[in-house]
């Protein structure tokens, strides 16, 4: 391993250029067997796993510490790379060994024959990219949720994990906890009879969301490489409040309450349920007044505040319908709850740990259960139910719980593609659900289409007026061709075009 150092690149490396000069490198690779290098106690390379992390700090440095502590040590932290040196500063303390690096284009350039896997928690506008560059690599990945910015990027992601048969994980730790085994048990035993719909809820966006965008242009922090974090993104000047969180909150960067938890909260009705593409859904959001009557426009900003209704059509042809909600609203209160119970705490709180982040609702012909975000702590309802339930213990459950997600996708990468199952593969579940949560992020941005209309008013005579069509209305979802079939305007948002110089995602 080289000394720790910093390597600004020259110049920018194109998509296209960077595709051809490491196919040729990552060719050359091959592990060296243990007899070869011998000696007693040696350990191999093909019994570690040698990771390079893009992003540094945030989501980043929780993934960076699970490999770092994996109970069985087989994770190296062999490169870092971050835009922000603010966010890299403690990791490249934490890690002096590991090289570090601000593009990940030459990292992967120049480094792609030291390292088996890429870990990715940047900005969700980034995502695609990085991922499936990783993956024309052949590099095993894990991907923080939501897998990507766009649905088209999400088909494409799972796509190459197919093609390119490495093994991927997304970042939803929940769907290895064991409260995912015990719902699955709890329905296989017939306890709440047939789920009939799901509500969901989360108390996202705790970023700043229905709002203009600044107007003020303050320069650039020295630690940030402002065109990288960019990225794919259109060109755009630096904006106060923006990195390293509230990205979260602009259709540009983000993908909102939605991206940030919905894989998160809707994952168990999703994998327990196999719930495939929704074939309707529909919306509401919130509206800010900048005046009387005056609705304000802030097409850049994703709502304060939405809701929204999938319908499903389960395997054995019932329907289903699935509730979000977040910015603060929750299902009505179960009448199971005494009145006095706080129903928040009651049915999503992770106990101890006084997390309200959100939770899920199963309505089945016989009874209800909820739990936390994640499926973490199923509870039936009434609650009296939970100290008699003995229903067995049916699946076996991930060493660490949550913490196992990280450690499942290690072990899953040395022991090669196809040869162990992870809990979040991109095929099958992680990218047929991004997709799904997109697809209502699809809707929020077609909730605010406006056009512009001359009209008679009785009173006021001849005035202008907008018009937004896309409101309040049903919206049929073709999911295997990822359209929108009766509101056409609104499949603009199934593929953004990347900025010039950052390529095109194709595989």
């Amino acid at each position: 391993m080289e000394d720790n150092k910093e390597t600004t690149p020259k110049k920018l490396i194109s998509r296209g250029e960077f595709i051809k000069n490491t196919a040729l490198t990552a060719a050359a690779f091959s592990i060296v067997p243990r007899h070869v290098l011998g000696g007693k106690g040696f350990v191999a390379p093909s019994d570690k796993l040698y990771i390079a992390a893009v992003g540094c700090g945030g989501e980043a440095e929780n993934d960076i510490h699970h490999y770092a502590t994996a109970p069985k040590k087989n994770a190296v932290i062999a490169f870092l790379c971050d835009v922000d040196d603010r966010m890299a500063a403690p990791r490249r303390k934490e890690f002096p060994n590991a090289k570090f690096y601000y593009d990940w284009r030459e990292m992967f350039e120049k480094e792609s024959k030291h390292f088996d896997a890429v870990s990715v928690a940047i900005p969700d506008h980034n995502h695609a990219i990085v991922g499936l560059s990783a993956m024309q690599l052949k590099k095993h990945l894990y991907l923080q949720k939501p897998l990507t910015h766009d649905i088209y990027e999400a088909r494409i992601l799972t796509q190459a994990a197919e093609k390119y048969k490495v093994v991927t994980q997304m970042g939803d730790q929940g769907a290895s906890c064991d409260g995912m085994r015990t719902m699955r048990e709890w329905f296989e035993a017939g306890l709440i009879g047939d789920i009939t719909s799901v509500y969901n809820w989360t108390n996202r966006p705790v970023w700043p969301q229905g709002i203009p965008w600044p107007k003020d242009r303050p320069p650039v922090p020295k630690e940030l490489k402002w065109d990288l974090w960019l990225g794919t993104a259109e060109k755009t000047d630096y904006i106060d409040n923006l990195v390293p969180f509230n990205w979260r909150g602009w259709w540009r960067f983000g993908t909102g309450a939605l991206g940030d938890m919905a894989c998160h909260i809707i994952g168990p009705a999703f994998k327990l349920l196999e719930l495939g593409y929704p074939t309707e859904v529909t919306c509401s959001a919130s509206t800010i007044y900048s005046g009387i009557f005056r609705e304000s426009d802030y097409p850049e900003s994703i709502p304060v505040s939405s809701k929204l209704r999938y319908k499903f059509i389960l395997k054995d042809g019932r329907e289903l319908k699935l509730y979000w909600m977040d910015g603060g609203m929750i299902p009505d209160r179960p009448d199971e709850l005494d009145p006095d119970v706080n129903e928040n705490e009651a049915l999503a709180d992770v106990p101890e740990e006084n997390d309200f982040e959100g939770g899920s609702l199963f309505i089945g012909t016989k009874g209800k259960v909820s739990c936390g975000w994640g499926g973490s702590h199923p509870r039936l309802l009434p609650l009296s139910l939970n100290k008699d339930v003995n229903v067995p213990q049916k699946y076996p459950r991930i060493e660490g719980g949550m913490d196992g997600h990280w450690w499942q996708w290690i072990d899953a990468c040395i022991a090669g593609y196809g040869n162990m199952e992870v809990d979040s593969p991109f095929v099958g579940y992680a990218g047929p659900l991004t997709e799904t949560v997109l697809m209502g992020n699809l809707l929020l941005r077609s909730f605010n289409i406006r056009n512009k209309v001359k009209r008679h008013d009785p009173v006021y005579g001849d005035v202008e007026d907008i018009t937004t069509p896309g409101r309040y209305i049903t919206y049929k979802w073709d999911g295997e061709n990822m359209r929108i079939t009766n509101f056409e305007a609104a499949n603009q948002f199934v593929k953004r075009e990347y900025r010039q110089g950052w390529g095109e995602l194709k595989l």
